[in-house]
């Protein structure tokens, strides 16, 4: 899923990263405009992956930040 999920969260300029667990999730960490990023998780929860089977979607520890700590979405390995 995280080929898929890198390429929306550029798609949409958000920032951050992602990576498969050993558990088949996915865990990462999403910058950019509220508004853009409510639209990243609304994917996240709908769509995903072609390939993938999303049984939920679960977001923890957002916060207001001042300022972006990524430059670009990438995926973690």
């Amino acid at each position: 899923m995280c080929k898929y999920t890198e390429e929306q969260g550029r798609k949409l300029k958000l920032v951050g990263w992602v990576k498969n667990t050993p558990r088949d999730t996915v865990v990462g960490q999403v910058q950019g405009p509220k508004e853009i990023v409510e639209i990243m998780k609304n994917w996240l929860r709908t769509v995903g992956s072609p390939m993938s089977s999303i049984d939920k979607a679960v977001f923890t520890n957002e916060k207001q930040i001042t300022s972006l700590e990524f430059t670009n979405f990438t995926t973690k390995y």
